[in-house]
């Protein structure tokens, strides 16, 4: 994409970024509207066995419906995100950072957007906040018919033997699983969102165990900037609910409790949804265009993208070293 296109974009969100880093915190906001969906089972857990489950209730007009759906924490997203973008700054900048707590950089555009409270050296340790904010993820669905419990079996080779107890192991997310939610990145440079679109875009593994499971597809519904957060994941999730109730004339119970929803669907509604609620609530943001979306995301491939990074972890790096 042609630089005066990228300018032109970044134009238009210019009243949730900033022109450069700043100490001083301001009221502009980027909202990054995504649908993550699963492309395989994935575990979610904060124990280590059970899946995080809450109940909810879903009111349309005369209509309500009591449900559990299971939810992925801020921190499996985030954690996530973060090694992924630290290894693409590993990759294409060569940068020397790590997830290690108390090893972090704490210079890098990893450690300055996202935050790091330690480093090795102790004399230069900084507290730096993030300035990317998650939150918890609701399932469309109720955990009964989205979730499923595996046992392991190690019955050995002998015929016979005594009687064992038999492992359980963590319950398991169905592939098909949908999360809508909102990444808000908050006095961030139009280079930063480059770089957090980037990872949303490019990572696809997230929960335990994902070098055999996990697989999630991150679809990009819209780019939103203004002097205030857009609508919360709960308000989106519960809104989608009635909308598919609606469109499909359903009972609330039954699109809680389907077998599968239509990802097309669910990614329609979810844009629309999002939109409605702004101009209901009157909120100060404005959203892309489907076109300037595409050209972004088109925009994010490793010929484009190092350049990019390259000039905003030297800014990153200048900002940090500049606060005493």
């Amino acid at each position: 994409m042609a630089s005066n296109e990228l300018n032109c974009i970044a134009n238009k969100l210019e009243k949730g970024l900033v022109k450069e880093l700043t100490n001083n915190p301001g009221n502009r906001f980027v909202n990054i509207l995504v649908l993550r969906e699963l492309q395989s089972n994935a575990v979610f857990t904060t124990n280590g066995q059970d899946a995080d489950v809450v109940t909810l209730t879903v009111n349309d007009g005369d209509r309500s419906v009591n449900y559990s759906p299971a939810i992925m924490f801020m921190r499996k997203q985030t954690g996530s995100d973060r090694r992924f973008g630290k290894a693409m700054l590993r990759t294409l900048l060569d940068v020397e950072c790590t997830m290690q707590v108390n090893e972090m950089c704490q210079e890098c555009l990893d450690c300055v957007l996202y935050g790091s409270a330690a480093s090795k050296d102790k004399k230069k340790t900084k507290s730096i906040t993030s300035r990317v904010m998650y939150d918890t993820a609701f399932t469309i669905r109720d955990n009964s018919v989205i979730i499923e419990e595996k046992f392991q079996l190690a019955p050995g080779d002998e015929y016979a033997k005594g009687s064992t107890t038999t492992p359980r192991e963590p319950d398991f997310f169905n592939p098909g699983v949908m999360f809508p939610c909102v990444i808000t990145l908050r006095d961030a440079t139009f280079e930063e969102l480059l770089f957090v679109l980037s990872i949303t875009l490019k990572n696809k593994r997230y929960g335990a165990a994902t070098t055999r499971i996990g697989r999630i597809k991150n679809h990009i519904l819209g780019i939103y900037a203004g002097s205030e957060e857009g609508p919360s994941n709960l308000e989106l999730t519960t809104c989608v609910i009635k909308k598919l109730g609606k469109e499909n004339n359903q009972r609330l119970e039954d699109v809680v409790t389907s077998s599968t929803l239509d990802a097309k669907s669910v990614m329609k509604h979810t844009k629309s949804i999002f939109d409605n609620l702004i101009s209901k609530e009157h909120l100060d943001i404005i959203g892309l265009k489907e076109d300037e979306l595409n050209k972004i995301i088109k925009f994010l491939n490793d010929g484009h993208i190092k350049d990019v990074f390259e000039v905003q972890n030297n800014a990153s790096k200048t900002f940090i070293n500049s606060i005493t």
